[in-house]
């Protein structure tokens, strides 16, 4: 059974880049590739100076060398995983996708990460940085009682978005507020994001309003407890999640706020909305990553 699985990263952006500091301390996860189209990108630099083969000629020289991984993250854009996805599963390859594409099911580790499906999976979708975020509150909300409608404000450091954040902005409201409605259970929702230039930078902060059918003392306690049990589930993988305010329940719409806060493993720690999907996508494939173990050594 071999100690670690390889895989390979496509964007050699910010985020592929801590991503790549990310897997190199995974106990599971070797990243053995790191694929661009800038030979003189810091991502591709950074990752030949830690072992790892730059490919310059974007998914055309991945194919050319394949073998090298067996999952692969997409850190780039919505429209370049849309061509990459097809080619990465006739490939093989277990793709993670970070972009807003959804071109697989949408995934949020705290609330569908589900051990024994993962493995039939080709293709995961890690939402947005909104909806990693986002998305476990109106769940814990909704398991209590039915979210007639959910809508979240994420607000995040204009420095921490990037041209590929900026480039989806559309794809983020729409996958974000899609992803509320599959996987948090919200009969209806929609998402914003504002871009806040303050200087010093801000935390990322996302603000839920879900309005509920009913409300009653029983109901307002189950949800308390749920949020933060949910809270608390979220920070196993993503340390600095908490809450920013405590949850007001007031005429059936109950309102959290949460933040959060970098773990500064490339980016600052005010970059907390790329924090948060990365250390999403390496939980995700650190568990597909047992599953690919366990096959091989199964042969």
């Amino acid at each position: 059974m071999p100690e670690k699985v390889k895989c390979a990263i496509i964007g050699s952006g910010n985020i592929g880049i801590d991503l790549m500091y990310k897997l190199l301390r995974s106990d599971t996860l070797e990243p053995t590739v790191m694929v661009g189209i800038d030979p003189d990108s810091k991502g591709l630099q950074l990752a030949k100076e830690h072992g790892m083969v730059p490919i310059y000629n974007s998914i055309e020289g991945f194919i050319e060398q394949h073998e090298l991984a067996d999952i692969v993250f997409e850190a780039t854009s919505a429209k370049a995983h849309a061509y990459n996805a097809p080619i990465l599963k006739k490939l093989g390859k277990k793709a993670i996708d970070l972009t807003p594409a959804a071109v697989g099911p949408f995934l949020v580790p705290s609330v569908n990460l589900n051990e024994e499906d993962i493995q039939q999976l080709d293709n995961v979708n890690m939402v947005t940085c909104g909806g990693q975020a986002t998305v476990p509150i109106v769940k814990a909300i909704s398991d209590v009682v039915k979210v007639t409608y959910a809508e979240i404000v994420a607000s995040i450091s204009s420095k921490s978005a990037g041209p590929g954040t900026r480039q989806n902005i559309d794809e983020f409201t729409e996958t974000t507020a899609k992803a509320l409605k599959e996987v948090g259970g919200a009969s209806d929702a929609k998402a914003i994001i504002i871009l806040n230039p303050a200087d010093p930078p801000i935390l990322m902060r996302n603000t839920i309003y879900a309005q509920i059918a009913e409300c009653s003392p029983e109901i307002e306690e189950q949800i308390i407890a749920s949020l933060n049990k949910t809270v608390e589930n979220v920070q196993k993988y993503v340390k600095g999640y908490r809450f920013k305010a405590d949850p007001v329940i007031k005429n059936n719409v109950v309102t959290v706020s949460v933040e959060v806060e970098g773990n500064g493993d490339y980016l600052p720690v005010y970059a907390g909305n790329l924090d948060i999907i990365t250390s999403a996508a390496v939980k995700t494939g650190e568990v597909m990553a047992k599953y690919i173990m366990a096959e091989g050594a199964a042969k």
